[in-house]
């Protein structure tokens, strides 16, 4: 990846609307085919609940500038890990708000253990919205793979839905040579982003069960779509989440 492949400026908050924020991260390396490996640019999203406290979706690797805005909004309560790719700075985040709690992702705590990255969560995810941010944030616990589960939220009073992996959207001026035939060996080249073919090719057989998932988020009639990795949607999020995910029809 070249320089410009970072969304910058990096560890900082950028507002979506209101109570909700993206900031993008630095780059982490993803195993990738034939025994390569991937520069992925990183992104998390943030939300200020009803109570003041804040709601943090797949922590970036932070700094001390980051920590500082954050401290300025309000007491971090929440930190989710929305599938078991999502969770390696969790830790970090942990040590620095002991008071937060740790959301865990199907698969995410042997994950954890096999890469030998230490980090200790205190709840695992609920198929319905917990106490803490229901009525709130919305959830769908989105299924069919045989490889990786992931949570997809919704942001109700921006109409946001916040996605992991489900849709990867890599922007070709932004990549190497090497990572551009990755992306488009995996069909994750912006404006067609969507999940990786890799990913797409667990679901085979259960495509159904993915597609009733789908159909939930869909209810949600999003306005936008915040992306992990690469560019996202900040408008127009109903069609692209429909391109995106045609593969299950």
């Amino acid at each position: 990846m070249t320089d410009t492949g970072l969304y910058e400026p990096i560890n900082t908050l950028k507002p979506v609307a209101a109570g909700i924020w993206i900031a993008d991260g630095p780059v982490v390396r993803m195993a990738a085919p034939f025994g390569m490996s991937a520069p992925f640019p990183t992104r998390m999203t943030m939300v200020r609940l009803r109570d003041g406290t804040l709601w943090c979706h797949s922590p970036i690797a932070p700094d001390d500038g980051l920590f500082a805005e954050i401290d300025a909004l309000g007491p971090v309560r929440h930190l989710v890990s929305p599938n078991l790719l999502h969770y390696a700075s969790i830790a970090v985040w942990k040590r620095h708000y002991s008071d937060a709690l740790t959301w865990a992702s199907p698969g995410v705590r042997r994950r954890a253990a096999s890469q030998q990255i230490a980090v200790a969560f205190d709840a695992d995810l609920p198929d319905a919205p917990p106490e803490a941010w229901a009525g709130e944030i919305d959830q769908v616990h989105f299924r069919g793979s045989r490889a990786i589960e992931e949570f997809v939220f919704f942001h109700r009073a921006s109409a946001t839905v916040v996605l992991a992996d489900l849709i990867e959207n890599f922007e070709a001026q932004k990549l190497g040579r090497g990572m551009r035939w990755i992306a488009r060996l995996g069909g994750v080249l912006d404006p067609d982003g969507k999940a990786p073919l890799d990913m797409r090719m667990t679901f085979l057989g259960r495509r159904r069960i993915a597609r009733a998932c789908f159909e939930k988020i869909m209810a949600w009639h999003p306005r936008r779509a915040i992306l992990a990795h690469g560019r996202w949607y900040p408008e127009n999020a109903e069609a692209e989440l429909r391109r995106a995910f045609r593969w299950l029809d």
